[in-house]
């Protein structure tokens, strides 16, 4: 099987390492495979990709979209390294409010499902960091949605000091806040 699949302590979100396969001429990996996403409960289609490319210091985040547009994201990095960052909105959930924190990087090559109901986002933490993810939904502003990156009931320790953040994401409502995701 070109990947592993670790459930993390949150329902659904799901840290991939694929196979990577190195020789002297260089390297290659498969990102996705259905067939294998599917046996590991991953059944979504992925239907929009994106990449984003930020210096050191910046904090993305924490989007998610709501229904009839949540997404379920596929997450890696081919350039740099991030601390990227799920938190459970899920109304009904145990586990509303919990984060989990991955290191995801060019070098580890490891790549983060994360379904609908998580807010997301990420720190990057290298000079530079170039992140992809595929997405379940297209893009839709009318159901976009976050969280502040700095929400003190999250917690979250962000390994930057002086965090660079758009004005967009300054603007975000404290969790409790939040139009919950039902």
């Amino acid at each position: 099987m070109p990947f592993t699949f670790n459930e993390l302590d949150l329902p659904g979100v799901v840290v991939v390492q694929p196979q990577v396969f190195q020789d002297e001429r260089g390297g290659f990996l498969e990102t996705y495979r259905y067939s294998q996403f599917s046996k590991a409960g991953i059944t979504e289609h992925f239907v929009q990709f994106n990449v984003s490319w930020s210096v050191k210091g910046v904090v993305r985040g924490l989007h998610y979209q709501v229904e009839p547009d949540a997404q379920g994201k596929l997450v890696s990095v081919s350039e740099g390294e991030v601390y990227d960052v799920v938190v459970d909105i899920r109304d009904d959930s145990p586990n509303y409010g919990r984060w989990r924190a991955v290191t995801l990087s060019a070098e580890n090559r490891t790549m983060l499902y994360v379904p609908p109901g998580y807010g997301h986002g990420f720190c990057v933490v290298s000079e530079g960091a170039q992140v992809s993810y595929a997405t379940t939904t297209e893009y839709a502003p009318e159901s976009e949605r976050g969280v502040i990156w700095s929400d003190p009931s999250l917690a979250i320790p962000w390994p930057v000091d002086a965090p660079i953040v758009s004005a967009k994401d300054q603007t975000w409502p404290r969790l409790e806040q939040v139009t919950r995701y039902r």
